[in-house]
C-alpha cells in the first residue's frame, strides 16, 4: 500500500506538497534537514515516527538526494540507518540489531538533489527491497557490522571511524564540537551510514 501511495507523487515537488502538509522546510533561513523524510512517511500513508522501531509495520521507509550522471541515476549522499547505542552494539550480533531491522525490508525513495540548500526536489523513484538473511550482499553487510562491532569491543567506541566498512559504516552524526551556552564538548554520537556504493546497488537491483 505504502509504496502504491507513494508512486502516485513521482515528479511531483516535494516542497510544495511539504507546505499543503504544513511542515516546515526552513525557518529563519535555515532548513529543516528532516522535512523531505517527514513528507514522504505522511504520502506514504504513515504518522511520523523518530523512534528505533521499523516506521512502517513489515518496512522501513528511507530517502537520498540522486543526481543523473550520463541519465545513469547516482546517489548525491551517504543514507543514515540508524544511530549507534555502545552497549548494544556489544551485545547484539548483526541479525539481532536494530541496523539489519532497518535494512532487512526497505521501501527506498530517490529525491531529486538541486544544490545545498536547494528548496525544490522532486520524488524520482520508489523502490521497494527484501533482504533474506543468506543473501550474498546481506552477508558482506553483516562483515562490515562484525568488523565495526570486534572494533568497538576490543578498542571502544572512540576507536570507531568513517573509513571502516565497504558497504557501511559508523560515521559521526550529531553538531559535536563545544556547546556555546555550556563550554563544554558535546558528546560524540555515532550511526550506521549506508555508503553510496550500497545505495547504487539498490537502484541497479531494482532494474
Amino acid at each position: 500500500m505504502a509504496i502504491n501511495n507513494l508512486k502516485k507523487y513521482i515528479g511531483q515537488d516535494l516542497q510544495k506538497l511539504a507546505l499543503k502538509y504544513g511542515i516546515t522546510t526552513y525557518k529563519a533561513g535555515k532548513q529543516n534537514k528532516g522535512w523531505k523524510g517527514l513528507i514522504l512517511e505522511i504520502l506514504a500513508g504513515l504518522e511520523n515516527n523518530i523512534s528505533k522501531a521499523p516506521n512502517g509495520l513489515s518496512y522501513e521507509l528511507k530517502s537520498v538526494s540522486s543526481h543523473y550522471i550520463k541519465n545513469k541515476l547516482v546517489p548525491k549522499e551517504t543514507m543514515a540507518i540508524t544511530m549507534i547505542n555502545p552497549q548494544e552494539l556489544k551485545a547484539h550480533s548483526f541479525f539481532e540489531s536494530h541496523c539489519w531491522a532497518k535494512l532487512k525490508s526497505l521501501i527506498f525513495c530517490a529525491v531529486m538533489w538541486h544544490g545545498k540548500n536547494a528548496k525544490t526536489s522532486e520524488l524520482l523513484k520508489v523502490i521497494s527491497l527484501d533482504f533474506a538473511e543468506n543473501d550474498d550482499l546481506i552477508k558482506e553487510v553483516r562483515d562490515d557490522y562484525d568488523f565495526i562491532r570486534n572494533k568497538l569491543i576490543i578498542n571502544g567506541f572512540d576507536a570507531l571511524t568513517g573509513k571502516d566498512g565497504k558497504w557501511i559504516q559508523a560515521r559521526t552524526k550529531g553538531i559535536g564540537g563545544i556547546n556555546p551556552q555550556t563550554g563544554k564538548k558535546r558528546p560524540v554520537t555515532r550511526a550506521f551510514y549506508a555508503r553510496p556504493i550500497l545505495i547504487k546497488k539498490f537502484f541497479e537491483m531494482a532494474n
